[in-house]
C-alpha cells in the first residue's frame, strides 16, 4: 500500500538490477518510488503521476538521459532532476548541467549517498531553515530591478511572476546575493554552493555554466548583463542598482 505524503521519486534506468535495488533502498528510506526502464516509459509515468524528483541514468538505449532532461525542461517541467552517470569526463558532466539537471552522481556510488543528495535537493525546494543557511544575513530578501529573491525560501519573483530556478541556480544566486556588489571567485562560488574538490577544472566550468543559465533568467540581454556581471580574472558580482 502506498503511503500518502511521502516524496515521490521516479527512477529511470535500463539496468534492471540497479533499478530494482534503488526502488527497494529508496522505499526503505522513506520515499515512494516508481520506476521506468527508458525515456518512453518515463514519459508515460510522468503523464500518469506527479513526482517530487527524477533520478535519470545518462546512458540509456534510445533517447539518452541528458536528452530526456533537456526536453522536459524545454516543456517547462520544473521537477528536480538527479543524473546518474558512469561518465567522468568534464564535458559530459557539464552537458548534464546544461540540460537542466540539479545534480549528478557518478557510478558506482553508495546508495546512501544518493539518499543524502536527494534529501538535500528536496530541502532546497522546500523552506530552508535559517540555521542551515551559511553566511546568514539579517534580511532574507534582495531586490534588483523588478526582481525579488527570498534567500530563506530560495524563491525568485519578477513582479508577481515566479521565476523557476534549479537547485544549483538557487544556490548560486544566494551566494552572490549575500555579497551584493562584491566580487566572488569561481572557486569560492563552487565551495559556497556545496561543491568539493575545487582544483578540478570542472569546478570553474560548472560555475560558468550556471552563470550563463542564470543570466538568461535575470537579464534582458544576457550578453550585456546589468545585474550578474563578470569581473575579468576575478569572478562574478551581483549588482542591485
Amino acid at each position: 500500500m502506498v503511503e500518502i505524503g511521502l516524496p515521490h521519486i521516479l527512477v529511470v534506468d535500463d539496468d534492471d538490477r540497479l533499478r530494482d535495488l534503488l526502488k527497494r533502498y529508496l522505499g526503505e528510506n522513506g520515499f515512494m518510488v516508481t520506476v521506468a526502464r527508458d525515456a518512453t516509459e518515463a514519459r508515460a509515468r510522468l503523464e500518469a503521476f506527479t513526482f517530487d524528483l527524477l533520478v535519470i541514468d545518462v546512458l540509456m538505449p534510445g533517447e539518452k538521459g541528458v536528452d530526456l532532461a533537456r526536453s522536459l525542461r524545454d516543456r517547462g517541467m520544473t521537477v528536480p532532476i538527479m543524473m546518474l552517470t558512469a561518465l567522468t569526463e568534464t564535458d559530459d558532466r557539464i552537458a548534464g548541467l546544461e540540460a537542466g539537471a540539479d545534480d549528478y552522481l557518478a557510478k558506482p556510488f553508495e546508495p546512501r549517498e544518493l539518499v543524502l543528495r536527494i534529501e538535500a535537493i528536496l530541502r532546497r525546494y522546500g523552506t530552508r531553515p535559517e540555521n542551515d543557511v551559511p553566511g546568514k544575513v539579517e534580511t532574507t530578501e534582495v531586490m534588483f530591478g523588478n526582481f525579488c529573491f527570498d534567500m530563506e525560501r530560495m524563491v525568485l519573483q519578477r513582479g508577481d511572476e515566479h521565476v523557476y530556478l534549479t537547485t544549483a541556480e538557487q544556490d548560486l544566486l544566494a551566494a552572490l546575493a549575500r555579497r551584493t556588489g562584491q566580487t566572488t571567485s569561481r572557486e569560492q562560488l563552487f565551495e559556497l554552493t556545496g561543491g568539493t574538490g575545487s582544483a578540478d577544472p570542472a569546478a570553474s566550468r560548472s560555475i560558468d555554466v550556471q552563470v550563463t543559465r542564470l543570466r538568461r533568467k535575470l537579464e534582458d540581454d544576457p550578453k550585456q548583463p546589468r545585474y550578474l556581471q563578470t569581473v575579468r580574472g576575478r569572478g562574478y558580482v551581483l549588482y542591485t542598482d
